[in-house]
């Protein structure tokens, strides 16, 4: 059980890393908190700096998903609770990169880390939520509308591909977790004043 608190702590911890902040400083950008959408997401950071700091600031935010889960996999012992601890260790990371510790509790939306935890603990169903996010990408060119539609699918995906209900409600919650997150985008999306790509 210890392990257990052990690795829930760590993936809040990780997920609170602001990767989006770490990468636009180490390139010499500004704060993206003060300008574009001030999220410091993958798409925020492709239109202040370019596709280096948007695939940079992707690649950490999946990492830090991923990695605990990795970890809640190989160090859990087996067990009747072993896939609820696993997916309450995947949800604490995507919890910390939403309401950092580090940033007074206000970061992002959640679609890159939640991408982590679902590609560990279910990979057919992350493989084809890419192959929807490309496809929605390149038909409505709006990053938003984008992972909204994998947000809204995720449950359905996870239910396709594991027969896990413990990762089934961690995919509803993280679900409903992104679109809260994402209100503001379907306001603008409503008024048809969402950016395009």
């Amino acid at each position: 059980m210890a392990c257990f608190f052990g690795l829930t702590l760590l993936a809040y911890l990780l997920g609170s890393i602001p990767f989006g902040l770490v990468v636009s400083r180490l390139l010499g950008g500004p704060d993206p908190r003060g300008l574009g959408s001030g999220n410091l997401g993958t798409a925020n950071l492709y239109r202040l700096l370019g596709l280096k700091a948007a695939v940079l600031t992707c690649l950490g935010d999946v990492l830090k998903g991923a990695a605990p889960v990795l970890l809640a996999g190989l160090w859990l012992a087996p067990g009747a609770w072993r896939e609820s601890m696993v997916a309450v260790v995947g949800g604490a990371a995507v919890l910390g990169h939403v309401f950092p510790l580090y940033l007074q509790f206000r970061g992002g939306k959640g679609v890159a880390t939640t991408f982590g935890v679902v590609a560990v603990l279910a990979p057919g169903a992350a493989f084809n939520l890419v192959l929807v996010y490309i496809m929605a990408l390149a038909y409505t060119r709006i990053f938003s509308l984008s992972a909204l539609i994998c947000a809204w699918l995720l449950p359905l995906a996870m239910g396709l591909f594991s027969n896990s209900k413990a990762y089934l409600l961690l995919a509803g919650g993280l679900s409903g977790l992104i679109l809260v997150c994402h209100r503001e985008n379907l306001a603008r999306l409503f008024k048809g004043e969402e950016p395009r790509l």
